[in-house]
C-alpha cells in the first residue's frame, strides 16, 4: 500500500518566490495548495527576512515531508544572480527546522520533466500545470513554477523508487 508523500516546492525571487504544495499517493499528485510570497518593498535584508519568515510559515502549516527547490541559475548580470542566491538561501534557510529533505533541481531540468524541453516559458510551464494537475484556475506563474518543481520532484522519486527495486532484484552473476 502505498503511502502519501507530501511535497513543497520553491521557485524563489528576490521579489516573488513561488510556493506549491502537493500530495502523491504513489504516482498520482493531488494540488493542496500555492501562491507566491511578496517581497518587493523594503530594503534587501528586510525582503530577506520576509521570504525566510513566510517560507518558514508556509511549512509550519502544510508539514512537508521534502522540499524541491529550483537551483540558482546564471543571470547574464552577476548582481541578479547574487540577490537571486541570497533570496533562494532564505528559503531554504526557512525549512532546517523542520524534518524535511531538500532536493534541487535546475530550471531546465524541471521544465524539461514538466514540458519536455529544457527551453520552455513560464507560460507553458503554467499551461502543463493546469493540465498535469487538472486545476480549474491558472495559478500565477511564480506559484506554477513551485508547483513544476514539485512535480518534477514527485516523478524523479518514482523513477528513483523503480531503479532502486529493480537493482535490489538483479541476481549477481
Amino acid at each position: 500500500m502505498a503511502s502519501t508523500r507530501r511535497i513543497l516546492g520553491i521557485d524563489p525571487g528576490s521579489r516573488t518566490t513561488g510556493f506549491g504544495v502537493l500530495d502523491f499517493l504513489g504516482d498520482d499528485p493531488t494540488y493542496v495548495a500555492s501562491g507566491t510570497v511578496s517581497s518587493a518593498d523594503g530594503a534587501f535584508p528586510e525582503r530577506l527576512r520576509q521570504i525566510f519568515t513566510a517560507v518558514g510559515e508556509i511549512v509550519a502549516e502544510y508539514r512537508p515531508d521534502v522540499v524541491a527547490i529550483e537551483s540558482v541559475f546564471m543571470h547574464k548580470n552577476a548582481g541578479s544572480a547574487l540577490k537571486l542566491g541570497h533570496a533562494r538561501s532564505a528559503a531554504l534557510c526557512a525549512t532546517f527546522g523542520f524534518d524535511v529533505d531538500v532536493y534541487e533541481y535546475a530550471p531546465r531540468e524541471i521544465k524539461q520533466a514538466i514540458v519536455g524541453t529544457g527551453a520552455a516559458t513560464k507560460q507553458q510551464v503554467q499551461h502543463m500545470v493546469i493540465s498535469l494537475l487538472k486545476l480549474d484556475a491558472a495559478p500565477t506563474l511564480d506559484a506554477a513554477d513551485a508547483l513544476a518543481a514539485a512535480l518534477c520532484h514527485g516523478h524523479q522519486h518514482r523513477i528513483r523508487t523503480r531503479l532502486a527495486v529493480r537493482e535490489a532484484t538483479v541476481m549477481p552473476r
